[in-house]
């Protein structure tokens, strides 16, 4: 189980503080595939860069924390401060810009020699990384060459492979199918869903494409405005939608046979700047009520492993 305990996550601006990531509270199984969805700016990225401990100027974390589904080897929490020391060999990130991620001017094989595990020689890592890479359809030559001579493709797996080398407990896949086509696409979601499977291991899988999302994912987060709105099994997120926001994201997916017109959610998130009463997707909501402009909704259990953010939920059950 991994814990987020009321996060709370702001960017220092030359305006002031503002939070990217607000109050998420969720209990998150171990050994699933997580998928996070919502606009672009509602914090999906930053919540990532937390889990990953990656937060420095701008980025801080004044209130809340994380449980994570491991400890130290002398059994001692795991927290925000002290994760970096299991960068990639507990948990791994595969950054949004996963392409461009890899150094120019370094040989393949030498950055991954660069997250070596105490004790371990050189050359028996180098040894393993090329079966390794073979096994996720790789050349084994590939490792040995520099970025800009492998595809686009070539250097997401190369990604992948080196996020899953050590078989984290862990993967933080931000948008890691973006500019790649969609039979290159493909290959990504099916390599990570049978490493995912083989290792059962929990994938934080971030994505605008809800069809995506459909596809490979065991649970849903829904964010909207640095806000957790939805959590839940996806079947029940995609099928019975407890938040109208989700409703609209999961009735824009086209479906074979329906000829009915895809509309898109009218209007704009609201700026984070400003004075953010009630609840945030108020001003664009068709089941809006005065209690949602005056009264922030809590994320509440409606069905079984199943909560929304939203005064009118009980309207969409």
């Amino acid at each position: 189980m991994i814990k987020l305990n009321n996060l709370v996550a702001n960017y220092t601006t030359v305006r002031g503080q503002v939070s990217a990531v607000d109050g998420v509270q969720l209990e998150i199984p171990s050994g699933i595939i997580l998928g996070v969805a919502g606009e672009s700016g509602c914090g999906k990225t930053t919540l990532m860069k937390i889990i990953y401990g990656d937060i420095g100027f701008p980025l801080s974390l004044p209130s809340g924390n994380i449980e994570y589904n491991f400890r130290t080897e002398k059994g001692e929490p795991v927290t925000t401060k002290n994760i970096k020391n299991f960068w990639f060999k507990r948990i791994s990130y595969i950054p949004q810009s996963s392409m461009s991620s890899l150094n120019p001017v370094i040989r393949v094989n030498q950055q991954f020699v660069d997250f070596l595990k105490d004790g371990q020689r050189k050359a028996d890592v180098l040894a393993q990384v090329r079966t390794y890479v073979q096994e996720l359809g790789l050349p084994a030559e590939a490792v040995d060459a520099y970025p800009h001579q492998l595809s686009g493709g070539m250097r997401q797996r190369i990604m992948v492979a080196m996020a899953t080398f050590f078989q984290p407990d862990i993967i933080l896949a931000d948008e890691p199918t973006t500019a790649l086509d969609v039979v290159v696409q493909k290959g990504i979601l099916l390599l990570l869903m049978n490493l995912q499977e083989k290792m059962k291991n929990t994938i934080f899988f971030v994505s605008h494409d809800m069809g995506v999302h459909y596809q490979i994912t065991h649970k849903m987060l829904i964010m909207y405005a640095a806000k957790a709105v939805e959590y839940g099994d996806s079947s029940d997120v995609f099928e019975r939608p407890l938040h109208p926001y989700t409703k609209l994201l999961t009735e824009s997916l086209p479906t074979i046979g329906d000829e009915r017109t895809r509309q898109g959610v009218a209007g704009r998130p609201p700026s984070l700047w400003d004075d953010l009463r009630g609840c945030r997707f108020a001003d664009r909501c068709p089941l809006v009520t005065e209690l949602c402009r005056t009264k922030e909704p809590e994320l509440i259990e409606y069905r079984s492993g199943h909560s929304a953010a939203c005064h009118c939920a009980e309207k969409l059950l």
